[in-house]
């Protein structure tokens, strides 16, 4: 059992953070127990703290919206918490489209489509196009565009307020990740966690690479729902820097040579090195 649970302790770490999440605006709407309320793109923590998803706040403002200073302020935090964290951590922790598409990945491991499909026909890049466009539409319609038809704000308001159309938006999703490409939304289209990589791409938490008490198995990448910023696997001792890495700490928990690590002081004493 204690193998178990150390070979799976940040995936139930992230289950556990990604449910309680949703429990908690559930209960905010049901019972009124306000300690998160609101949604992923405006929340209100125990009624006091703003918090608002920067992505929508920049679509706000290139639409030309007047933005409170509440809503600037809950940005800053959002900001601030993913830059010291790892911003896509946001992607694997919270984010209740990542239980989705990791379901999706699992099953393609298991079901042997990823030695089917062995070079991925899209670009990563898609993502960061999809930004730019979001803030052209966004400019020319007054709107924040991607809010109106962003699956992450489908699947997070029909898990509080009743599925309804966010059905056919799981399925789509799922069956996309599942059939056409591998990590499909999360790895190669969706904007926002484009935008997160950025935001959390200096951040202090980092998998740190021993590559000494590495064998290759390469079981990490075989996990990993962004396995390009693993290229440093076999190759040297290091922290894997790749801004779009999603913390989800996969690669960690796969590890049987104990060669990949969360680590903070490595991180810091490999930055001290690059400064002198």
């Amino acid at each position: 059992m204690k193998t178990l649970i150390k070979k799976y302790r940040f995936l139930i770490a992230r289950r556990i953070t990604q449910i309680t999440i949703m429990v908690l605006y559930i209960i905010a709407n049901v019972y009124g127990i306000n300690i998160l309320m609101g949604n992923l793109s405006s929340s209100l923590v125990l009624e006091l703290v703003p918090l608002s998803d920067p992505y929508a706040v920049m679509q706000m403002f290139v639409a030309g919206a007047t933005i409170s200073f509440d809503i600037i302020l809950g940005a800053f935090l959002i900001i601030l918490f993913y830059m010291i964290i790892g911003g896509r951590a946001f992607c694997s922790w919270v984010c209740p489209v990542n239980m989705i598409t990791d379901l999706a990945n699992f099953l393609r491991r298991k079901l042997g489509f990823n030695q089917i499909q062995k070079k991925q026909p899209a670009s990563k890049n898609i993502r960061y196009w999809l930004i730019a466009i979001s803030f052209i539409i966004s400019f020319f319609m007054g709107v924040a565009a991607f809010e109106l038809i962003s699956p992450i704000s489908m699947v997070h308001r029909g898990i509080i307020f009743g599925l309804g159309f966010g059905w056919a938006t799981i399925l789509v999703i799922f069956l996309f990740d599942l059939f056409v490409l591998k990590n499909g939304w999360c790895g190669h289209i969706c904007p926002l966690g484009g935008v997160y990589s950025q935001i959390g791409r200096f951040s202090f938490f980092k998998v740190h690479h021993n590559h000494e008490a590495c064998t290759a198995c390469m079981k990490c990448k075989e996990v990993c729902p962004e396995s390009h910023v693993l290229h440093i696997i076999t190759k040297e001792s290091a922290p894997i820097m790749g801004a779009e890495c999603t913390n989800c700490g996969r690669c960690v928990e796969v590890c049987d040579d104990d060669s990949l690590n969360f680590s903070i002081r490595k991180l810091i004493k490999e930055r001290e090195n690059e400064v002198q």
